[in-house]
């Protein structure tokens, strides 16, 4: 980035960004990625849809069946953005905290966040004081707008100088009630296509965040490639799913993806798999965006909705077992899309749709993206040989001053943290997080494949499996098991059928009968929890 050309006066976000030589190559071999030197993405998505498309289309549902224009969305962010640039005084290149539940309000002003050429540091509604905290230190934010929902937390947080603005209430200093005063039209601040627009924090999987910044390039570049050639959306699509705005897979499939292709997106507060099922029959929904966990919960509660509008699934944030593919498809005749995505590179990299689907593999490289499997030098592993993922193109991860990069970023290529292997004919198949395979008694297990062959059983709902310490065996498989509702499992019976389904060494030494597992707010399982707490649980174990 030449500073030069950065529209930015608040020069923070690029004095953060790694040094160049941490950065991974990058790739622009379609000719859709190449974009002009200027580049405002919130412009390009709503301004320039506008300009394509009209502005009468709907842009947002609400649950309560309003709907907002491509019109009415374009003025309100407009008037948002004058609110931002001459009452509370924000630059470009400042930092601003959003948090809301997943509503047009939020989508709204994380628009007019970046017409106004500030930062949007998007975060969860869950997130507590002490997270919003780190949040806000280590992104040295100076605004915050926040549904006033869920401004206790941040108020809490007490983030030196922090100006909070609140909005749905009404008070004089609202921000909806500001925005009505102001004009509408907004020129969008001219910047640079690798000005930051976003700084997405990891959603702690591992228990520690990190904050990746992200280019105005980059937000088009997502939607140029998984969206239009997997995707593949078209303009009368309604989009919907679970995960919030805060999480780069919602923020994607919500906003991003729709905006882009001129379609529209129905917003949910409350987008659990029970809520989400009869969201979907009764707006039309068409491209739905969750998690493998809802889809394998939504199973059990097809019959009583109409689903004939739904023609895309997409699922991603963790691995999806063949298991729950498979009886998607036998239920509703619709092949769920895999993907692989990362905070770090915004969104989905390898993935498969249509006749190009094969079960149980995460598909191959989307269209702009490469993706091999190595080993720890970077040499590449033979077809069939499990290895690290490393993966390029024209996304790439650069944390903010994090001594993580030099982690993540090894070769020119973005390490995923996720053993692979490739078949020979390109396709990738998920192994287990690098950090998640199990080593027993000198044989290298992945969690997944045990958890896909319990959740083969008919009382499985849910599981996890983490290897904890042994002394004789060095690590030995422990599966924490969720039963369906109302379902009924001995130990014993799973460890029959587990030596129907895997070789010996592989089935689970000790069993845990949990109520639920430990997740994010955005739904990831979070494995190192189960790890540290495991000694201090009550085990069945199956010897």
């Amino acid at each position: 980035m030449d500073p030069k050309t950065s529209a930015h006066l608040d020069t923070f976000a690029r004095e953060h960004l790694p040094p160049p030589d941490q950065w991974p190559e990058l790739v622009f071999g379609l000719p859709e990625l190449n974009y002009p030197d200027r580049l405002n993405c919130a412009a390009e998505l709503l301004d320039g849809t506008v300009a394509r498309f009209g502005p009468d289309r709907p842009a947002f549902h609400t649950p309560q069946g309003a709907i907002w224009s491509y019109g009415e969305l374009q003025d309100r962010v407009d008037r948002i953005a004058h609110v931002l640039t001459s009452d509370l005084g924000v630059v470009p290149g400042n930092r601003v905290l959003l948090r809301g539940p997943t509503t047009p309000h939020l989508a709204a002003c994380w628009l007019a966040v970046l017409k106004a050429g500030a930062i949007a540091v998007t975060v969860l509604a869950q997130q507590r004081a002490q997270e919003l905290a780190t949040i806000c230190s280590m992104a040295q934010v100076g605004h915050a707008l926040c549904d006033i929902r869920s401004v206790d937390d941040l108020v809490k947080a007490g983030v030196p100088g922090l100006r909070i603005t609140v909005y749905g209430g009404d008070g004089p200093d609202d921000l909806l009630h500001l925005a009505e005063g102001r004009p509408g039209p907004y020129r969008a601040v001219d910047t640079a296509a690798d000005d930051v627009a976003l700084i997405a924090f990891t959603s702690g999987t591992t228990g520690r965040p990190k904050g990746c910044m992200h280019f105005h390039r980059d937000v088009l570049a997502v939607a140029d490639t998984f969206s239009r050639h997997v995707l593949q959306p078209r303009p009368d699509d309604v989009f919907a799913g679970s995960p919030p705005l805060g999480f780069t897979f919602g923020l994607g499939g919500l906003v991003v993806f729709p905006l882009r292709a001129g379609g529209s997106a129905l917003l949910l507060e409350q987008a659990g798999p029970r809520q989400l099922l009869p969201a979907l029959a009764a707006h039309r929904v068409s491209v739905l965006f969750t998690a493998p966990t809802a889809y394998r919960v939504m199973l059990s509660h097809l019959d009583k909705h109409d689903l004939a509008a739904l023609r895309r699934c997409v699922s991603a944030g963790e691995n999806l077992p063949l298991a729950t593919w498979q009886s998607w498809y036998e239920r509703t005749g619709l092949r769920i899309i895999n993907g692989i995505g990362a905070t770090e590179l915004l969104h989905i990299f390898i993935s498969a749709a249509d006749d190009v689907i094969r079960p149980g593999t995460t598909g191959v490289p989307v269209p702009g993206w490469e993706a091999r499997v190595l080993d720890r030098d970077g040499r590449a592993v033979p077809d069939g040989e499990p290895g690290l993922l490393a993966v390029r193109g024209p996304v790439g991860c650069r944390y903010l001053a994090d001594i993580r990069q030099s982690e993540y970023v090894q070769h020119g290529w973005n390490f995923t943290g996720d053993t692979y292997t490739r078949d020979s004919d390109g396709y990738f198949h998920y192994v287990a997080r690098a950090d998640d395979m199990i080593i027993s008694s000198g044989y290298n297990i992945a969690g997944p494949e045990v958890e896909d062959a319990l959740l083969r059983h008919p009382e499985v709902a849910e599981v996890a499996v983490v290897g904890h310490p042994d002394e004789l065996r060095g690590q030995i498989v422990v599966a924490y098991v969720v039963l369906r509702e109302g379902g009924e499992a001995s130990a014993d019976e799973l460890r029959t059928h587990m030596k129907n389904e895997l070789a010996p060494h592989k089935c689970p030494r000790v069993i845990e009968f949990v109520p639920a597992l430990p997740r994010t707010a955005t739904g990831k399982l979070q494995r190192f929890r189960l790890r540290s707490d495991g000694d201090r649980t009550d085990r069945r174990d199956l010897e």
